[in-house]
């Protein structure tokens, strides 16, 4: 294959993966999983904070509204990395939203992983301070 179309092609997949995930999480903040779920294989692994595995976004929108009474993410960043027959995109930002009992908070970092193949997330890892915020609030000191 030609280095320029190699390149090419390689840039439109990256660009696609790219838009891929701005759109699921788009749709995951409304929150609308059934939509986020078309942007996902049937069998996708997602792994959120604490390594909960999760299958399907409906769950992780169950479990969010256990720990947030509402949380969205101000997305700051999306970086793609090309692969051989995937895209690894990483979204990075910070949440913001109410604790359950209504405290306002901002500024909560976070990183969410994916990969995507064939047109589909196949893979989510998601990484944040809300643990860490949850500490602060309780006045653990660990």
């Amino acid at each position: 294959m030609d280095a320029q179309i190699a390149i090419a092609r390689s840039s439109d997949d990256a660009a696609q993966a790219a838009e891929i995930v701005e759109r699921f999480l788009v749709a995951s903040m409304i929150p609308d999983p059934e939509t986020a779920a078309g942007f996902m294989i049937a069998d996708v692994a997602i792994t959120f904070t604490g390594g909960r595995k999760f299958q399907h976004p409906r769950e992780t929108a169950g479990f969010n509204a256990k720990r947030y009474k509402w949380v969205k993410k101000k997305m700051e960043r999306t970086d793609v990395a090309p692969g051989d027959g995937e895209t690894v995109v990483y979204n990075t930002g910070t949440l913001y939203g109410e604790w359950p009992d209504g405290t306002p908070f901002e500024g909560n970092r976070y990183v969410d992983r994916f990969v995507v193949r064939g047109g589909k997330i196949v893979q989510m890892d998601v990484w944040n301070d809300s643990a860490e915020r949850i500490l602060i609030r309780k006045a653990i000191d660990a």
